[in-house]
This record gives C-alpha cells, structure tokens and sequence, in this order.
C-alpha cells in the first residue's frame, strides 16, 4: 500500500462538517477546523452512452471494492471506502511532515498519561497506542465504512495480549468518539490470534484476521466468528511458482487452478455453506482477470491500475452477459466438502493442516509488521518531545 500523505482537497472528503477533530489526548488538534462540503460518491464510473456502462460499475455491482490506497489525490478518482491504520502508515505519516496526520502523531506523543511511565517499554507503546488511535479517528470521518487497526505483529502468539492491546485501543477510540461499530481489529491468523478473535467476538468486539493462507486458517477463523478474514490472491500464486510440497497448493495445481482463487472460492463456499457470519476479503488481487474470477466475494482490494482500467473499459449491453457472479450462496449449497475439512476445529488439527505455504508465509508476514513496529517505536524515541507542542 502505497502512503502519500496530502492534506486532502475538500471536496474530496466526507463527514464531520464544521466540526473540531479531537484527539486521544484529550485536547482539540489546534488550527485543525474544516469546513467538507460533500459526501463521497459511490465507487461508479457512469460511461457517456447511456446505453453502456464500464467494467467497474459492473464489478461493483457484485462485490464491494476497496482501492488499494491511502493517497489522498486519488480520492476523487476513488474515493476509498474503508481504511487501515498501521505502523507503515505511521512510519510514512512521520515521513512527510506538515501534514494534518503528522500532528496527529505529534498530539500522541506530548500524551501527558504516555508520559508518565518510567517504564520505556511502557512508554513507548502507549505513544504507539495513542498514535494509532488519532490516525484511525481522523480516518474515520473520511470513509464511510470501517477502519481497521492492526494490532501488534509481536503479540501474534500471545492471546491474552492480543485481546488486552484491543482493549487498550477500543478505550482510546472511545475516547476520541469513534464508536465500536466502526472499527475492526487487524489480527493475524495463528492459533492465538484466532482464540483471540472468537472471544473478542463473543464481547461484540469486531475482528479482522489477516495472513489466511490456508483453508484451515480459513475455516478456523469462521468458526471463531471473525467479521472479515483476509486471503491474500496474488502472495499463493506467487509461492506456487517457486516452491512445492504444500499438499493444498498441489491439488488446486492439479485441478488446473489458481492457488489464491481456489482458496477464496472455498473459503467463500464453506462460510455460506455453514452459515458462518464472516465475511470474505481477497487481497493482493494482481489483474482484472483475477477480479473477473472472484465476483461475489464480500470485498476486493484492487490496485489502482486495475480500477483505472477497469474505469475505462466500456461494455455494451450485450457484453454486461459476460460478468458472471462466480461466488454465491447458490454455488455454496452444491460445493462439496471431505470430513477432514468438516472438523471443528482446535490447536492440534489446525497445526496439522497448515502446510507450508501457509507457516512461510505467515511467518514472512508476522516478520513484516513485527519490524515495522520496532522502527515506529525506534523512531518516536528518537523524536520525543514533538516539536511545538
């Protein structure tokens, strides 16, 4: 996900009209008073003749997508419809200063709470916490739909911790007014974090997990009653084509399909099949052929160059016959499942059924956003006290 952190243009930015932002310190962001004069429009692209219209409208029209971006330029192009908070965007926040997202950042760390731990650990984490929180509420007022936090890579193996972090955070949103069904909590797909998300879940506490890379992560994940499950398309194939022995991956190959659709369309067909309340994200989505083959899937992260070539398709209306839902409850009832992939699912059997695209692959993940955290916290120790604050 790219991050190019502009001040966004009014016109392009929807909600809290002639409203103060506040921050999770309790203060109102100074010099910080808008004036948004319209909603977003739809994510549409109507085509001049009446008697057309363009392949995004007509992908739209099956499943919900997200562009892949957090640069505010593109927000009149496409407009986004949810976000995502994390450390990356954190570190490109503190990348490009003079932004109303930098003194979001600067408001976190002049937290008088934040600095009153002795401790460094401590410390360091809640200006982390704090950050998080103001970046997520600001993006709030300019989507419509949920903002995600993810909760610390670190933690992944750690149930308990997971769920006191989102805790953490839930009291900081609310705090800053962003109540909790706007919010979903990013969380990888181990064991932990899946036991983490059935019981926050069970608080009503929306979860989003993520690195699902395996039908078992997949169902698992369903079972514990997660709201979005993540699978990442493009990040399969790509370890398809360079290594073998994952048995999963070898029988979607032999089958004469794609690893990444294959899983999604599973997945897809187990949540409705069983009447799972999930619902289903494909991520890392390469092409428009890949965004053809998942229509019906809840939500698809596309990249930009998709969505503009998307835009500037035009179909007739005889073409509109050739976009075909591929993904529905309909197809769900008929797809058949063995009764290894049936099981109720707990520590052991999922440890079993994990292969070994889904362990490197998780791993590689968890590395990522573990690192990306240990330089935002390297890096607010390095520019603690924000200036002019």
């Amino acid at each position: 996900m790219s991050v190019s952190l502009q001040s966004p243009p009014s016109s392009a930015v929807s909600s809290f009209q002639g409203t103060r932002l506040r921050f999770s310190n309790g203060s109102p962001a100074s010099n910080l008073l808008f004036n948004f004069q319209r909603s977003f429009p739809a994510i549409r692209a109507s085509a001049l003749d009446t008697g057309s219209t363009t392949e995004l409208d007509l992908v739209s029209s099956f499943s919900e997508i997200v562009p892949d971006t957090v640069i505010f330029d593109d927000f009149e192009r496409f407009p986004p419809t949810a976000a995502t908070v994390s450390s990356s965007l954190l570190l490109g926040i503190c990348s490009l200063p003079d932004t109303i997202f930098r003194n979001a950042v600067d408001m976190a760390l002049a937290d008088s709470e934040c600095n009153k731990h002795e401790n460094s650990e401590l410390r360091l984490s809640c200006y982390s916490n704090k950050a998080l929180v103001n970046v997520g509420g600001y993006l709030a007022k300019l989507v419509p739909g949920r903002v995600s936090t993810e909760v610390d890579a670190r933690l992944a193996y750690d149930t308990h911790g997971i769920i006191r972090k989102v805790h953490d955070l839930l009291k900081l949103y609310n705090e800053v007014n962003v109540p909790p069904e706007r919010l979903l909590f990013k969380i990888p797909s181990t064991w932990q974090g899946i036991e983490a998300s059935r019981l926050l879940e069970s608080e009503g506490i929306q979860t989003h997990l993520t690195f699902v890379y395996s039908f078992a992560q997949a169902a698992a994940a369903a079972q514990a009653g997660a709201s979005v499950i993540q699978i990442f398309v493009g990040r399969l194939r790509d370890w398809s084509r360079n290594h073998s022995g994952d048995p999963e991956i070898e029988a979607a190959l032999k089958r004469g399909e794609d690893p990444g659709l294959a899983l999604v369309t599973k997945a897809y067909n187990y949540i409705h099949k069983y009447g799972h309340k999930s619902k289903l994200m494909a991520a890392a989505v390469r092409n428009k052929q890949d965004l053809f083959s998942l229509l019906g899937v809840d939500y698809i992260i596309a990249p930009l160059k998709v969505l503009q070539s998307l835009k500037e398709s035009i179909t007739t209306p005889e073409e509109k016959y050739s976009f075909v839902r591929r993904l529905s409850p309909q197809s769900a009832a008929i797809y058949k499942f063995s009764e290894e992939e049936l099981v109720k699912w707990d520590q052991l059997s999922f440890a079993s059924a994990v292969g070994p695209a889904a362990v490197e692959l998780l791993a590689s993940g968890l590395d990522g956003y573990a690192n990306q955290a240990n330089r935002v916290e390297e890096l607010f120790e390095k520019i603690w006290p924000p200036p002019n604050v």
